[in-house]
């Protein structure tokens, strides 16, 4: 299952990638693959990963050019860059399952869980992107998500606290915002996927935090001071507010860490 996620990880065709994400998921759960143990990275090179298409062009965050909601191509923007984030989600979760050896059966086959459910959101919106006369990779978008993957490729643990308890923590924020301009704006069928994808995130960061407080628990470690540790050590993005205290709760995280977000933003 693992060299099969490593493969699915280097797919570049996002079609591609989502079918075979979510056969793997089916193959997986039918009983038909074991889980392979080994370490993988070890003979890995790292050629290829992550797999993605020639576009869309890759430029620095602040180089992302922001438009009007007001307008169709505005709001195809908004929805490109919703995918962007789903597909490198897809890679993100394919990567925590082939990339780290020696974790639980169930640390597998929750970050291959959440690899469909991505798969899924990236379909939804790259379908609704059509209807909007664009594709994915019509805009430019940056590489923010990757690159802490980049950053934290040697260590799980600095992995699960910085990106889905930190980075892919920030969409339960910025999600119901995001929903009401797009329902403001009309484009319902939008709003209704927005909808599908909090859910599920919700879920996601839920899994980030029950994994990192297992290893946290396995090396003896107070998870309060060594996430706050690891953002220093890993450079993180600074937290920023409104936090979502609802959904934040709902995916796992304490009154203790909430009240440390609120310190860490100012």
């Amino acid at each position: 299952m693992r060299a099969a996620a490593l493969t699915c990880l280097k797919e570049t065709r996002p079609e591609a990638k989502c079918a075979a994400v979510q056969a793997l998921h089916v193959a997986w759960h039918a009983g038909g693959l074991s889980l392979e143990e080994a370490d993988l990275a070890a003979s890995e090179s790292g050629a290829g990963i992550p797999g993605r298409p020639i576009k869309p062009e890759l430029v620095p965050p602040l180089h992302v050019k922001t438009r009007s909601m007001a307008t169709p191509e505005g709001r195809a923007a908004l929805i490109h860059a919703l995918a962007h984030i789903e597909f490198n989600a897809i890679n993100l979760a394919l990567d925590a399952v082939w990339r780290f050896p020696g974790m639980p059966g169930d640390f597998y086959a929750d970050w291959l869980q959440v690899a469909a459910e991505e798969a899924y959101h990236f379909t939804l919106l790259a379908r609704h992107l059509v209807t909007l006369g664009h594709v994915y990779g019509d805009f430019t978008a940056h590489n923010a998500l990757w690159d802490m993957a980049e950053t934290t490729r040697a260590d799980v643990l600095g992995r699960i606290a910085l990106v889905p308890r930190t980075l892919e923590a920030r969409g339960l924020d910025a999600a119901p915002p995001v929903r009401a301009k797009l329902a403001q704006a009309g484009d319902i069928a939008a709003a209704e996927i927005l909808d599908i994808i909090m859910r599920d995130e919700v879920g996601h960061v839920l899994i980030g935090n029950r994994w990192f407080n297992w290893l946290c628990e396995q090396r003896g470690l107070d998870p309060i001071p060594t996430f706050a540790a690891l953002c220093v050590r890993y450079k993180a993005p600074p937290l920023r507010g409104p936090f979502n205290m609802e959904a934040r709760r709902a995916a796992g995280f304490s009154d203790e860490e909430l009240l440390m977000f609120k310190d860490m933003a100012g």
